[in-house]
């Protein structure tokens, strides 16, 4: 009799563990996004079907939340794409990024290397912050998403630490926020400086997209305190 008290007592006390830790309630960037994680990602490819045409270029950067609750760009990661074996190079998109896929100064590495090396700092990301996934942020971000998982798919790499279809999209965002759904018109609305002629490689559009996420969050955030401050007078 005493053992099935025990017994039932170190039951109850683990689903109270359990419990407990399962409702520990979220904080920073994690609480924000309901915990996602938003990275910025931005390709460059060799056509529009992420099937078929090759990746050439990837780039990610990092956000943070400072002590204010204001989001902040941090590091990015970028990295040139050897097109995979039989990929489709479709001339008028090199003719429109400018790029050469086999130019011998890209020291393009192969997708495999790229997404693990990309996927890395995420991880780590996410087990700092709490946050239970990544969400790609991007510029019309479905292509961007469908290309990154297209190569998953090739190579077979497992834990991908993105969401496989939620994302957040700066075009629909800077349409809301300053009117403009053209990545370089938003950013221009929102204050940013740009440079077409550095537009259309894969680690410019990300930090500019970075960037331009950060202040239409920003902002709302900031008319958040705003109307806090005016229900409280």
């Amino acid at each position: 009799m005493l053992s099935s008290k025990l017994f039932l007592k170190n039951i109850l006390m683990a689903r109270s563990k359990k419990k407990l830790k399962t409702e520990t309630p979220a904080t920073g960037i994690a609480a924000r996004f309901r915990g996602f994680l938003p990275v910025v990602i931005d390709v460059e490819t060799a056509g529009f079907n992420h099937k078929t045409d090759a990746l050439l270029e990837v780039a990610a950067t990092l956000l943070r939340m400072d002590e204010q609750g204001d989001l902040m760009c941090c590091e990015t990661y970028a990295y040139n794409v050897e097109p995979f074996k039989g990929a489709n190079l479709d001339a008028s998109a090199l003719k429109f990024t400018g790029i050469n896929p086999y130019n011998p100064f890209r020291m393009n590495k192969p997708e495999d290397y790229v997404l693990q090396e990309i996927f890395r700092p995420i991880r780590s990301e996410l087990k700092e912050t709490g946050c239970s996934r990544a969400i790609l942020v991007g510029h019309n971000p479905t292509f961007d998403l469908n290309f990154i998982n297209a190569a998953i798919e090739r190579t077979q790499i497992k834990h991908n630490p993105f969401h496989k279809f939620s994302t957040f999209d700066t075009a629909t965002l800077g349409g809301l926020a300053y009117g403009q759904t053209v990545l370089s018109r938003a950013a221009q609305a929102s204050g940013m400086e740009w440079d077409d002629d550095s537009a259309h490689s894969a680690k410019y559009d990300t930090e500019q997209t970075a960037e331009l996420f950060c202040r239409i969050i920003n902002r709302w955030h900031k008319l958040e305190r705003l109307e806090k401050s005016l229900e409280q007078n």
